[in-house]
């Protein structure tokens, strides 16, 4: 299994609210770094976007709750109950809950992660 970066970077204000956005641009990338940028914070979900530069993943991790991660740019590999998932710009993925998962370390990607919290105990 792939462990975690050892750098990782996140930004916890909101985006403004009533504005448009280049979804591409919300985010840079951070050399050796994974940033994560909320994008909205409820108690009911949170959605965020995430940036990974080259060899930057995610150790396993297992939630409570069911999310959808979508590549905005570049592609990723999301491991769900040890199978592997190759997701590319435009694609998404529903991981449910209470399923172990990681994001395999490998080239650069942008993702939005949303997740949401209603429906299930914690």
């Amino acid at each position: 299994m792939d462990n975690t970066n050892n750098n990782e970077q996140l930004v916890t204000s909101e985006l403004e609210k009533a504005k448009s956005y280049i979804v591409v641009e919300i985010i840079e990338y951070v050399p050796n770094s994974v940033v994560i940028k909320t994008i909205i914070r409820k108690s009911t979900g949170n959605i965020s976007i995430m940036s990974f530069d080259s060899g930057e993943g995610l150790a396993e991790k297992t939630s409570p709750f069911d999310s959808f991660a979508q590549i905005i740019e570049g592609k990723a590999e999301i491991v769900i109950d040890k199978v592997c998932h190759l997701l590319k710009t435009g694609e998404g993925i529903i991981i449910p809950a209470h399923s172990p998962n990681y994001i395999k370390r490998d080239g650069r990607f942008k993702m939005i992660l949303t997740i949401i919290k209603s429906g299930y105990d914690a």
